[in-house]
C-alpha cells in the first residue's frame, strides 16, 4: 500500500514576521542616507521616511508614525527633521536622536557650503542653472504625489475630506497664517473626539496598517521603552541642558565677536526665527527676509531668492535656505576678515544652522516621552488626526504655488513654459504609474534640463 507525500505547505509571503532588532550602526548608515536623498520639501520627506521606515524595512508602525508625526506638526520647526530625531530618539534613546536629527541636516549644510561659495565666486554658473531648470518640475510631481499619499492614510471618511477641503481654501483663497489652521483643525478634532469618536480615531481604519506592511519593530502595542517614559526629572535634565547649550555658544559668540557682532547677532535672530516656523519655512521667510534682508542686510533681495532656489533643490529641509543667508552674509560681512572669505562664511552658515535647529532637538528630547504616554488615547490624538487631515490641504497648495512658479516663471502675464509643464508631467506619470525612486527622477529631470539649457541658445 503507497502513500503520496504531501508537499510542503510554505508560509504564505504576506505574512512576514517582525523584523530583527535594528542595532546603531545599522540606523546611522540610514539616517546618514537619508540626508542625501531627502528631496522634495517636507511632504516628499516624510513621504521618504514612510515609505522607509513603515513599508519597506518595518521599524515603525503606520500608527506610531502618524502620531509621532502629528505632534512634529505642532511644533515650530522642520517637522520632517523632527520626526528623523523622534523615530531616532525612540529606537536609539538621546543619542539615536542627535545622530538622526543632525544627519538629516548635515548634507545639506555641506551642499549649501558649496554652492554658496560657487554662487559668490563664480557668479551666474550655467550648469547650476541647468541643473535647477529639470529639478524644480521634478519638486512640483514630488510634492503632489506626497499629498496624494499623505491623504490616502489620513482621509478616511467625509469629516477628513471636509476637514483638507477646508483648509485648502483658507489658505489658497483667503491665505490664512498656517498656525490659524492648525488651531482650527485641533478644535474640531478635539470636540469631534467628544461627538463623533469613531470618526476621528487616529489612522481612520481597523488594523489596516498592520494588514498593508506587517508587524513592526515598534508597533501598534510594542510597550514604551524605559527611556521614553515621561518623568519631571527628565523633563527638568533636557530643558536645562537645551538652555546651557544655548547660552554656552552665545557666551561664545559674545566673547569672541561681541554683542554687537554679525555672528552674535545672527545667533540671535535665527533663534527667534527657529520659534516662529509654525507651518513650514514659507512661513517664516518674510520675517527670515525682513529680517536678513532690511534691518541687518546681511544679503540683497535678489541674493534672498536665489538661497531659496538653492534650499528648494537641495536635500534637506527647505528651511536651510538659512545657511545661504548666513554663508552670504559671513562673506559679505568678512566675520573672519577679507584674507579668510570662505571659512568666514562657512563659519557663519554652521553659527545659523545650530542656533534654527538646536530647539527643535530640545522639543523632540522633551517631549517625547509626553507623546509617548498618549499613544493610543484619543482625546490627544482626534486632534492630531484633524490636524493631519488640514495639512493635506496645505501641501496640495503647496504644490500648486510650485507649480505657478515653475510654469509661469515671469508671472501669470508671462509665457508659459512648456518644457518645463512636459517635465512635470512626465515626473508626476513616473512617481504614480511606474512608481520610479526619488534619486533616479531627480537624475533624469536634472540632466534633462542640463540639455535643454545648452541647447537653448542653438534653437534660438
Amino acid at each position: 500500500m503507497s502513500t503520496v507525500p504531501t508537499p510542503p505547505v510554505e508560509p504564505p509571503a504576506t505574512a512576514p514576521g517582525i523584523p530583527a532588532a535594528v542595532g546603531f550602526a545599522e540606523a546611522f548608515r540610514f539616517w546618514l542616507k537619508l540626508g542625501f536623498i531627502s528631496f522634495g520639501g517636507p511632504a516628499g520627506q516624510i513621504a521618504i521616511m514612510h515609505a522607509e521606515l513603515v513599508e519597506r524595512r518595518r521599524w515603525i508602525s503606520e500608527q506610531r508614525f502618524l502620531h509621532a508625526l502629528n505632534y512634529c506638526m505642532l511644533l515650530p520647526g522642520p517637522e520632517a527633521q523632527q520626526l528623523a530625531t523622534y523615530i531616532g530618539w525612540l529606537m536609539h534613546r538621546t543619542w539615536g536622536g542627535i545622530v538622526a536629527g543632525a544627519l538629516f541636516v548635515l548634507p545639506s549644510l555641506f551642499i549649501l557650503i558649496a554652492l554658496s561659495w560657487v554662487y559668490l565666486r563664480f557668479g551666474d554658473v550655467p550648469l547650476v542653472a541647468g541643473i535647477f531648470y529639470g529639478l524644480k518640475p521634478a519638486v512640483t510631481a514630488l510634492v503632489l504625489h506626497a499629498a496624494h499619499r499623505i491623504g490616502t492614510r489620513a482621509l478616511k471618511n467625509r469629516w477628513m475630506w471636509g476637514i483638507a477641503a477646508a483648509s485648502f481654501v483658507a489658505i489658497f483663497a483667503f491665505d490664512t497664517p498656517f498656525p490659524a489652521i492648525v488651531l482650527a483643525a485641533g478644535l474640531i478634532g478635539h470636540v469631534g473626539a467628544r461627538r463623533w469618536p469613531q470618526v476621528f480615531a487616529l489612522g481612520g481604519g481597523h488594523g489596516s496598517a498592520g494588514a498593508s506592511h506587517g508587524p513592526a519593530l515598534i508597533d501598534d502595542h510594542t510597550p514604551t521603552p524605559a527611556h521614553a517614559r515621561f518623568s519631571r526629572s527628565h523633563l527638568a535634565k533636557v530643558l536645562a541642558a537645551g538652555l546651557g547649550v544655548w547660552l554656552l555658544a552665545g557666551a561664545v559668540l559674545v566673547a569672541t565677536t561681541g554683542l554687537h557682532g554679525t555672528l552674535t547677532q545672527m545667533g540671535w535672530f535665527f533663534t527667534k526665527a527657529a520659534l516662529l516656523t509654525f507651518g513650514g519655512a514659507y512661513a517664516v521667510l518674510p520675517y527670515v527676509y525682513q529680517g536678513a534682508v532690511e534691518t541687518h542686510q546681511w544679503l540683497s533681495g535678489p541674493q534672498m531668492i536665489d538661497g531659496l532656489a538653492l534650499g528648494e533643490t537641495t536635500p534637506g529641509p527647505l528651511i536651510m535656505v538659512v545657511a545661504f543667508v548666513g554663508f552670504v552674509g559671513g562673506w559679505l560681512k568678512q566675520v573672519l576678515g577679507p584674507e579668510a572669505l570662505f571659512l568666514g562664511g562657512a563659519l557663519a552658515a554652521a553659527v545659523v544652522t545650530f542656533f534654527t535647529f538646536l530647539p527643535s532637538f530640545v522639543f523632540i528630547l522633551a517631549g517625547g516621552p509626553v507623546v509617548e504616554a498618549t499613544h493610543g488615547k484619543l482625546g490627544f490624538t482626534a486632534p492630531l488626526s484633524a490636524i493631519t487631515a488640514a495639512v493635506v490641504g496645505v501641501i496640495l497648495n503647496l504644490a500648486l504655488f510650485f507649480a505657478y512658479h515653475v510654469l509661469w516663471p515671469q508671472g501669470v502675464g508671462g509665457r508659459f513654459d512648456g518644457l518645463s509643464a512636459a517635465i512635470t508631467v512626465a515626473a508626476a506619470l513616473a512617481l504614480f504609474r511606474f512608481k520610479v525612486g526619488v534619486l533616479p527622477l531627480l537624475g533624469a529631470c536634472a540632466g534633462v534640463g542640463l540639455v535643454a539649457t545648452w541647447l537653448g541658445p542653438l534653437l534660438r
